[in-house]
């Protein structure tokens, strides 16, 4: 599917086979193919995932143009159904897989324990032929798919040493190299399907078919038919098949599959609901607002699977550094056998120590010590609700050093309620009345999407108000709105919009509304004046006092944040600094910048980077995009209900839990100590075992069992990051 992220740019995913094998050596050929393209900006190959994904200029070269090029280089190219199915093949592939590895190990044994007893040759070639043809499958299918992409990986390394093995008299130590290569093979295939059905089983979630209400009666259609407005019910236990507002009924919803959320629900008319959560209690009916496609269950795996084919930062340089590493442990291992021969050294002893020089050089753990974890790290995000968009961002979570909150719909709940509306004294039309001053408020309000509007209008509904029609709206982002109502121009905004848009007019009544301002915002409230303009003239009419509360636990999140080495926290609000200063009080914030425009927010996020190198934006997506791409880790709030959070930041935590912004940044440090361990462990094996062979040699089994041991160690130590709760 291409998403288009510019006028001519594009994206494309496309599903290629997965394969087995350490390295992904394969994979970085098929780049390079593709990105010799004209027109192709960038390209992520895996096929351990099974996606290849590819940025590029739609006016040069077409998505159609790409495939055939995939397809040139001898890859399978799946489409939708054959991609739903692939984790039934993939499964068995992994059985297939595990038999392997048992006849690897039956013909080993048959053929070490017939030597001992001076059995039949027969037979004890039999047994090792058992073991060399099973445990060898896989990593020679996998050298030989590489090596049509002319490049050479570590199945091939474990080939030639296996049989390097056997070509000196040592049948053993080759199988032995095989059983244990594919045993760490298919024990590292499980772990990074484990993780990808993390995410798999989230479609499991979402009900084939649901109820839908026609004329009256209900009736069993396949969600892929329901359209928008179609109302469908659901009864207590179902799960909801479709993201929708309810529309009767009331009950409670499990949302935790989706949002992360530990409590349910309640939902009544008006409410939003999303597929593949579980209606608790209460029947509801619920008109629909997505196609099952388009649902945000459907979103959050697409997203998902994305992210889980764009590389980590360090995985990116491990996999920049494999072909040459590998090349390099051949051009070591001749050397191994040259040298010495030239020396005088006798030939059997010579190759067995190359031999085991080649095995225990060989970097399977360090190719695969990165995706076991940060794989693992975003599975464990996704089931959570936290969405991470690439592996880049998990690591850039581990660095944060300052955080900048937006207020409004993130540090507070964003349900802005309307206080106060008061009518100025002295006016000459003292008719007029605090209803009827909502009533031109609402009229010019109705037109904005702001949430001071959106509370106004809320209120005079509430009300019952007759509101008259406005026209020639207009705005003035961070300041106030404007328009035509009746015979005048009606103004609605902060101190910063008279001093601006009305500074030369004369406005009557000014100061005593300015005055009134100070004091409401000196109380915690946000608060307009509303002037009316007319034949060059201006009147303050009164002024509206709005209040929103702080979510809870905001200060414990603060203080969590601390906990982890946040060294800076950071509020940026457009609303005064006075109600600012008061809620950054209330949570503990560090420096609250208050009053700021959309691009004053941008410039407040370069300084913090400047001074912090790495900062996190936390906002809701919408209008704090700007900022949150500036930042060097964006993430948005309550993403479940919106597309726009979803595309804008880089990570989007599905629900309003504020709590799960720690969760976040614990997740990106865990994930960063487990990288270090995982390194730690793939480098200090390779040095120890090649730095023992030099100085004083030790047999091969102890060196297949030192590389592979090690292999296994770090991909069930990423795995465990599945597990992660904070």
């Amino acid at each position: 599917m291409a998403v288009t992220e510019s006028p001519s740019l594009s994206t494309c995913t496309i599903h290629i086979e997965r394969r087995g094998g350490r390295g992904d050596a394969g994979a970085r050929a098929l780049e390079r193919h593709l990105r010799r393209l004209s027109g192709v900006h960038d390209v992520d190959v895996s096929f351990r995932t099974g996606d290849a994904r590819i940025t590029y200029d739609g006016g040069v070269i077409s998505e159609e143009t790409i495939r055939d090029a995939v397809r040139d280089r001898h890859v399978s190219i799946q489409d939708e159904s054959e991609t739903a199915t692939d984790d039934v093949s993939t499964r068995s592939e992994l059985r297939q897989e595990v038999v392997f590895v048992g006849l690897t190990l039956l013909g080993m044994a048959v053929g070490l324990v017939t030597g001992w007893l001076d059995g039949p040759p027969l037979l004890m070639w039999a047994g090792y032929s058992v073991a060399y043809v099973f445990g060898g499958w896989y990593g020679l299918k996998g050298a030989i798919e590489t090596l049509r992409h002319r490049a050479v990986d570590i199945d091939l390394l474990m080939i030639v040493a296996a049989l390097g093995a056997l070509s000196i008299g040592a049948p053993f130590e080759g199988a032995m190299l095989l059983f244990l290569f594919s045993l760490s093979n298919t024990l590292q295939h499980y772990a990074i399907g484990r993780s990808r059905r993390a995410i798999k089983s989230l479609v499991e979630m979402r009900p084939d078919e649901a109820q839908v209400l026609h004329d009256g009666e209900e009736v069993t259609v396949p969600i892929d038919e329901v359209a928008v407005g179609d109302v469908f019910v659901v009864r207590p236990g179902d799960r909801i098949p479709l993201d929708g507002v309810v529309t009767s009924g009331e009950g409670t919803v499990d949302q935790a599959s989706l949002t992360g959320e530990s409590v349910p629900v309640p939902k009544e008319p008006g409410d939003e609901v999303f597929g593949g959560t579980i209606n608790e209690s209460g029947s509801l009916e619920i008109e629909v607002t997505r196609q099952a496609h388009e649902s945000a269950i459907s979103r959050l795996i697409h997203m998902v699977e994305r992210a889980q084919s764009e590389k980590a930062p360090t995985q990116r340089l491990i996999d920049r550094l494999e072909q040459p590493y590998v090349l390099g442990v051949f051009g070591l291992t001749i050397a191994a056998i040259a040298i010495p021969l030239a020396l005088g050294s006798e030939f059997t002893s010579t190759f067995y120590r190359a031999m085991t020089l080649m095995v225990a050089a060989s970097p399977c753990a360090v190719i695969i010590s990165t995706p076991a974890a940060v794989l693992s790290a975003i599975a464990s995000g996704g089931r959570q609700g936290v969405l991470f968009k690439g592996g880049e961002h998990v690591e850039a979570a581990a660095n944060i050093d300052a955080v900048a909150f937006d207020k409004t719909g993130t540090l507070t709940r964003g349900e802005t309620q309307l206080t106060d509306v008061f009518v100025r004294d002295g006016l000459a039309d003292e008719s007029l009345t605090p209803d009827e001053l909502l009533s031109l408020v609402a009229s010019v309000q109705a037109r904005s999407e702001h949430h001071l509007a959106r509370a106004t209008v809320s209120e005079a509904e509430a009300r019952a108000l007759d509101v008259p029609d406005a026209r020639r709206f207009q705005s003035e982002a961070g300041k106030g709105v404007r328009a035509d109502v009746d015979d005048g121009t009606i103004h609605i905004g902060n101190r910063s919009y008279v001093e601006t848009v009305l500074e030369d007019a004369a406005i009557e009544g000014l100061e005593p509304g300015l005055d009134r301002l100070r004091t409401l915002e000196a109380e915690g409230k946000t608060s307009v004046l509303v002037a009316r303009e007319h034949a060059g003239n201006a009147t303050v009419l009164g002024w509206l006092a709005f209040t929103d509360t702080v979510r809870s636990g905001a200060a414990e999140m603060i203080e969590d944040l601390r906990s982890l080495g946040v060294e800076h926290i950071v509020m940026l609000t457009g609303d005064n600094e006075r109600v600012a200063q008061q809620i950054a009080d209330e949570v503990g914030i560090d420096e609250v910048q208050a009053e700021l425009l959309p691009e004053e927010k941008v410039a407040t996020i370069e300084d913090l980077v400047e001074r912090y190198e790495n900062v996190a934006m936390v906002g809701d997506g919408v209008n704090d995009a700007p900022a949150l791409a500036t930042a060097t880790l964006g993430i948005a709030m309550g993403g479940a209900g919106t597309d726009v959070a979803l595309e804008t930041a880089d990570v989007v935590l599905m629900g309003d839990d504020i709590g799960k912004i720690p969760y976040v940044l614990g997740l990106g440090r865990r994930t960063r100590r487990t990288l270090t361990v995982n390194l730690t462990i793939a480098f200090g094996a390779i040095a120890l075992m090649v730095g023992t062979i030099l100085l004083r040699g030790i047999p091969l089994p102890l060196a297949v069992v030192g590389h592979e041991g090690s292999t296994v160690l770090v991909s069930l130590n990423g795995l465990r990051l599945l597990g992660f709760r904070e």
